[in-house]
């Protein structure tokens, strides 16, 4: 193993350390890797050979064939996390790639559900077996909640204080906050967790909240899978998430009156600036209603 993937290995050790998603941690070593290529062709192998042209030159060959601004913005975003990273283990005294500029792109904004689509797939489960109540609970968990997919799968039982309506959850970076539920969700998670839960408990005994059928706590894949297929039986057309259903919970917060610093609180966000793009959401959705309801919006009554 050359010296500069050697250090990748680390990296995504690091990242695996501070709970970052395992979409992540796959694209970032994809992504990072077949740059590291692209320099093993070039017979640089460590750190000290890296120079800004070899990257420049990598990016203008993805261009060249065909890779959108996009993805090679992402790349540039990863190596910059990744340089950061050899900045703190004093590996280098300066990130080389913050001196690459990435391609400009518009800010894509998050796609949500509407309140009929929500209660559409809400409706899914059937709760007369363990498995219906427990994807019940999931999916007005996660709607309720915000709460990432990771953070829902890291949910154990005293995690929950469904008196107050509060989830004790692990986000990124390992920081613990709170996250909030309303009374649909807790009588959910009071009916898995009373008629569910214990026809899915296996063998061992499991702290988890969410069990799989042998028992154990059901992975994040398998949570992904399940929403996915609720969507689909909900007739919905866009495919369906636990991120989607995050976006529609800080979607839906905004469009109730919801504070974005308290949005911000909720989400787990570490920046203000993340949570804001929710509010270029409710503000296109308010102009689309302005246009199509007040009666002087448009030129169709003007004389």
């Amino acid at each position: 193993m050359s010296e500069v993937s050697a250090w990748l290995a680390r990296y995504l050790a690091f990242l695996e350390r501070e709970n970052a998603s395992p979409y992540t941690i796959k694209n970032y070593r994809t992504d990072i890797q077949q740059f590291l290529d692209y320099c093993a062709e070039r017979k640089i192998t460590t750190l000290v050979a890296l120079e800004r042209d070899v990257v420049r030159e990598y990016l203008n060959e993805l261009t060249d064939i065909g890779y959108a601004r996009a993805s090679i913005a992402r790349r540039v975003f990863e190596l910059r996390a990744f340089g950061d990273h050899l900045v703190r283990a004093r590996a280098w005294e300066q990130n080389l790639f913050r001196r690459i500029y990435a391609p400009r792109i518009g800010r894509r904004l998050p796609r949500y559900l509407t309140h009929e689509e929500v209660a559409l797939l809400l409706a899914v489960p059937q709760t007369d077996t363990p498995q219906g109540l427990r994807d019940r609970a999931i999916l007005e968990t996660l709607y309720a909640s915000g709460v990432r997919v990771s953070e829902l799968a890291g949910l154990d039982v005293h995690d929950l204080s469904l008196e107050m309506g509060e989830l004790r959850v692990i986000g990124k970076g390992d920081k613990e906050r709170v996250a909030l539920i309303g009374r649909p969700a807790i009588a959910a998670l009071r009916s898995y967790l009373a008629a569910g839960r214990p026809g899915l408990t296996g063998k061992r005994p499991s702290n988890a909240v969410f069990l799989n059928r042998f028992g154990q706590r059901l992975s994040v894949r398998s949570i992904s899978e399940l929403v996915r297929e609720a969507g689909a039986a909900a007739g919905i057309a866009q495919t369906v998430t636990p991120h989607l259903l995050r976006h529609t919970f800080a979607t839906h917060m905004l469009d109730g009156g919801a504070d974005l610093r308290v949005l911000q609180e909720l989400l787990g966000h570490a920046s203000l600036s993340t949570t804001q793009i929710y509010a270029h959401v409710t503000q296109r959705r308010a102009r689309e209603v302005y246009l199509r309801a007040h009666p002087r919006a448009g030129d169709k009554n003007e004389t």
